[in-house]
């Protein structure tokens, strides 16, 4: 039986110096708008990239979309597995803490790695790139002067992490004392930029303010707010949004957002006049919400070439790039959709 995999006659890897330590060729070519200053690829290592696609110019290269594959499931012939560290530079983390739909995607994936200590069990290279991610995210709301209270809760994740390390091992921090020291250097850095956030009410040039705004815009507002947390927030910070919020549209509207039609009537029963705000938390308990709520957009798994990416950015496909098994597929009722990943499924994938 052929053993698909590589072994000892294999190559190994090239690797690169960029400005984060030494990451190999192949991860880079999803991430080559970021690091194509510093690289500094000469013509002839251009022609020796990936071998295969060695005539491709630089531009050609960084047109290549986010997206990585991950090994489902391992048997005799196809072994391999999962890294993080890689998969986090190959779908290029760091530029979606800048983008407005994939933000509260990072946060969540980093609140899941740092509540629950998840990141002291990963290896040293993952624990930098992941403080880095965290450093960037740091910049970004102080940049924006949003999603404050998200930062807020990383740091006090962070503020675990660093209990962690002074937790003894015969006498020593558990791991070493230079990735220690890093991490401390690095977590030092993220608590002063959150620090320095200052969030100040704009003068008086900038109209029309929220509070000038008739009540009818006041409403559609809260209507499109998915969190309930949000709308209490909402209602104690002025009198008008807490008489909005007392309304029962705005509650009949998130309890259609976030459950069907069978879980609203198995928990209405035969009640005429219902409140919808006690019946969306009875729910919420019942039922959890939405997840997928939380996101503008999160990852996607294609079910034909096994990749994650972003679904907004696309990916390349081997339903796109194969033309015998593009007619397979036709004749097989059509391409399958993309299966979404929340961030709880992306690290199942790396056994964490």
């Amino acid at each position: 039986m052929p053993f698909i995999s590589k072994d000892w006659r294999s190559p190994g890897e090239e690797w690169v110096k960029t400005q984060e330590g030494w990451e190999k060729k192949k991860v880079l070519e999803c991430t080559a708008q970021r690091y194509a200053a510093i690289t500094n690829f000469n013509n002839s290592d251009q022609q020796k990239w990936s071998g295969e696609e060695g005539d491709k110019s630089s531009e050609e290269v960084a047109r290549i979309p986010p997206h990585c594959h991950i090994t489902i499931k391992c048997t005799r012939e196809i072994a391999g597995f999962n890294g993080l560290s890689e998969a986090v530079r190959r779908l290029d983390f760091s530029s979606a803490v800048r983008d407005v739909r994939r933000f509260n995607y990072i946060c969540a994936l980093l609140e899941l790695l740092l509540g629950g200590q998840k990141l002291t069990n990963l290896p040293g290279a993952a624990q930098k790139l992941l403080l880095s991610m965290l450093e960037q995210l740091a910049d970004q709301v102080a940049t924006s002067k949003q999603n404050l209270n998200a930062l807020r809760a990383l740091l006090a994740g962070v503020s675990a992490l660093r209990e962690a390390e002074r937790r003894a091992c015969w006498g020593r921090p558990l791991g070493s004392r230079a990735l220690w020291g890093h991490h401390d250097t690095a977590i030092d850095r993220i608590n002063h930029i959150a620090n320095s956030i200052r969030i100040q009410e704009p003068g008086p040039e900038v109209v029309p303010k929220l509070h000038d705004l008739p009540e009818e815009c006041i409403r559609e507002i809260l209507l499109r707010i998915a969190d309930h947390r949000d709308l209490d927030a909402a209602s104690s910070a002025w009198s008008v949004m807490g008489s909005v919020c007392s309304e029962q549209r705005v509650w009949r509207e998130l309890v259609r957002f976030h459950f069907t039609p069978h879980q609203v009537d198995s928990a209405r029963g035969d009640a005429e006049e219902v409140d919808y705000k006690k019946l969306f938390h009875q729910l919420r308990k019942l039922y959890g919400l939405r997840e997928d709520a939380r996101y503008a957009e999160t990852l996607s798994l294609c079910r034909h070439c096994k990749c994650l990416f972003w679904r907004s950015l696309g990916h390349p496909c081997i339903a796109d790039q194969c033309p015998e098994y593009r007619e397979r597929l036709k004749e097989a009722g059509g391409p399958l959709p993309p299966h979404p990943v929340p961030p709880a499924a992306f690290l199942k994938f790396f056994s964490l």
